[in-house]
């Protein structure tokens, strides 16, 4: 059974994500909140395996409480339910160890695929705006050069795996992309993850896009 967290100022927001979400056999929410603050306690206390935050909060909002959970429960996965064209929050977030984001609207059926989706570490990334995401990611040449440097880390078969990586493409995917076994790519995966120093594979895309490797 897959515990999941449900933070969102508004009660009927909460409350309709609960029932979409216990439709599943597989689903179940076992913990509330209202705002940042009360979903770091939550999960401070209870095993949660999937929080999803909303970005904007009172007390503490979404991002803040990202960053403390990453700290508090790290096996917790956490998603981000945003409005369309919170891009700059959505980026602030993916920084501090979100895995992914979804928006407010997304329905019943995607929403249940993705909590599947990010109890199992893969990357959940609304298609409407991982674009529009990445267009208005804008870096300073510094920043861009960091980038690079910490990309030059990684073997050439593993910056294939980035790259692809950066794509949002699945484990999976990208060994049917590269002619690899699924284990040799969850193999690059977590030695990508070692040498970038990136939380999770949603980091290791942003990376991927910050050193141009997808820019052809």
């Amino acid at each position: 059974m897959i515990r999941v967290l449900v933070a969102d100022d508004e009660a009927l927001m909460r409350t309709g994500i609960r029932l979409v979400l216990e439709h599943a056999d597989d689903l179940t929410v076992v913990a509330e909140a209202g705002n940042g603050a009360e979903a770091v306690a939550a999960c401070r206390v209870q095993d949660i395996d999937v929080a999803l935050l909303d970005i904007q909060m009172p007390v503490k909002d979404g991002i803040a409480a990202a960053e403390d959970i990453a700290r508090v429960s790290p096996r917790t996965t956490v998603v981000m339910l945003t409005a369309f064209g919170e891009d700059r929050s959505v980026t602030r977030a993916l920084r501090v160890g979100a895995t992914g984001f979804l928006l407010k609207d997304t329905g019943p059926a995607e929403l249940i695929r993705s909590v599947r989706a990010a109890a199992t570490g893969e990357p959940v990334l609304a298609p409407r705006i991982t674009r529009r995401l990445l267009e208005r990611h804008l870096l300073s040449a510094q920043e861009a050069d960091t980038a690079r440097h910490r990309t030059d880390l990684l073997t050439p078969a593993e910056r294939d795996v980035l790259r692809l990586l950066g794509e949002g493409l699945s484990n999976a995917e990208i060994a049917g992309r590269l002619h690899l076994s699924t284990s040799t790519v969850k193999a690059h995966v977590g030695r990508i993850l070692t040498r970038t120093g990136c939380a999770n594979r949603v980091q290791a895309a942003v990376l991927a896009h910050d050193a141009g490797l997808l820019a052809d």
